[in-house]
């Protein structure tokens, strides 16, 4: 996991780093502050006095601007953060016997504390493994097939992460290929979309051709990667599948009763493809944060680089003198393996300096 932040403002005579700097660009794409666009629009929804609990126009505004988006008329809904969407839209879906079928390393397994279970009081999580953090289709359907009695949870709903957690994107063929499956097996289908504008600037497709195009019934759309103060948007393609979910987000303390103060930065970053140019240079920073590892002996690439995720092998040493020198990272994927989130102000310069500072201590590492 990430170390403890540095407390120092001044600069480390010993390594020529300025630490006064924000150490943790590429700890996390969570790490930024809120882009100047969503602020805006935080700040006009600030005036005067409106409705409460979304019944005022800023949310009316975000969610026809999503239907504009999306090329149809879809129910969308707001809540504080990734986990309670997921959560809640997955206990929707499923009653307390049903199974969740999701890659061996998404969110909805690995970080959820359990949500997804808790909210829909006990529906089990189904493991199926796949190349690059993307489900194997094959093994959808072996797992539907594996058992089919009373004594097993019954496969309800196939969960796939775009961008997934390892940085990889589903192209649309994919994503309908998963779609197709779950029309088949009689699956219902969702998209953890927390870093989903990503995967739309790294596909330049339009977002309806890798959603309810491709099967999509519902997608949980992350903001707070991606510029925003807090706040996710679900989205239901089928309509149906909608009925009575306000009551959920009620009872699950998700509600909230300044609801414009949640739907309005979405009003800001949704105009004008922001939302998208935002993810657009946080792809470009990871794409020339990986060309420049790899460029570094002793340094690999462990994972395709398609979203603002980069993945890589660092020598103990490098990752050792990386952390002196201030930077911070996650190391949870295993023995020397390192991920760096790109954040979506990050800059070249930023990039250009932790390049420098690996490459600097692998050269020293070497001696004369």
């Amino acid at each position: 996991m990430a170390a403890t932040r540095s407390t120092s403002t001044e600069s480390d005579s010993n390594t020529g780093r300025d630490t006064s700097r924000d150490n943790y660009i590429f700890a996390s794409d969570n790490t930024a502050g809120i882009c100047p666009e969503a602020w805006t629009a935080l700040a006009d929804a600030n005036a005067g006095h409106v409705p409460s609990y979304g019944d005022d126009h800023w949310t009316a505004q975000a969610s026809d601007k999503f239907r504009e988006i999306f090329d149809t008329d879809c129910e969308v809904f707001f809540c504080f953060n990734g986990t309670a969407a997921n959560s809640m839209t997955l206990a929707s879906l499923c009653k307390s016997y049903h199974g969740i079928i999701c890659h061996e390393r998404a969110h909805l397994e690995t970080d959820e504390c359990g949500g997804p279970e808790f909210f829909s009081n006990g529906t089990k999580i189904l493991l199926v493994g796949g190349d690059d953090g993307k489900v194997d289709v094959d093994q959808i359907s072996e797992v539907v097939g594996r058992r089919t009695d009373i004594h097993f949870s019954k496969p309800r709903v196939v969960s796939i992460t775009q961008a997934t957690e390892l940085g990889t994107v589903y192209t649309p063929e994919e994503v309908k290929a998963v779609g197709e499956t779950a029309r088949k097996l009689n699956l219902l289908f969702h998209m953890d979309g927390a870093r989903f504008a990503n995967a739309v600037a790294s596909l330049n497709v339009a977002p309806k051709e890798i959603t309810w195009q491709a099967g999509v019934d519902v997608l949980c759309l992350g903001g707070t990667k991606n510029g925003l103060p807090s706040g996710e948007a679900i989205i239901y393609f089928d309509r149906e599948l909608a009925e009575d979910f306000a009551y959920r987000c009620k009872q699950a303390g998700q509600l909230a009763s300044k609801m414009r103060f949640i739907s309005a930065p979405w009003v800001g970053i949704l105009h004008d493809d922001v939302w998208l140019r935002h993810a657009a240079n946080a792809n470009a920073r990871a794409k020339q944060l990986a060309a420049g590892l790899q460029g570094i002996e002793g340094i690999e690439i462990i994972a395709p680089t398609e979203a603002n995720a980069v993945f890589a092998e660092l020598p103990l040493r490098v990752q050792k003198g990386l952390r002196e020198r201030g930077w911070r990272f996650y190391t949870f994927v295993g023995t020397g393996g390192a991920r760096f989130m790109c954040p979506w102000n990050t800059s070249e310069s930023d990039v250009e300096a932790l390049v420098a500072a690996a490459s600097e201590i692998t050269a020293a590492e070497a001696g004369p």
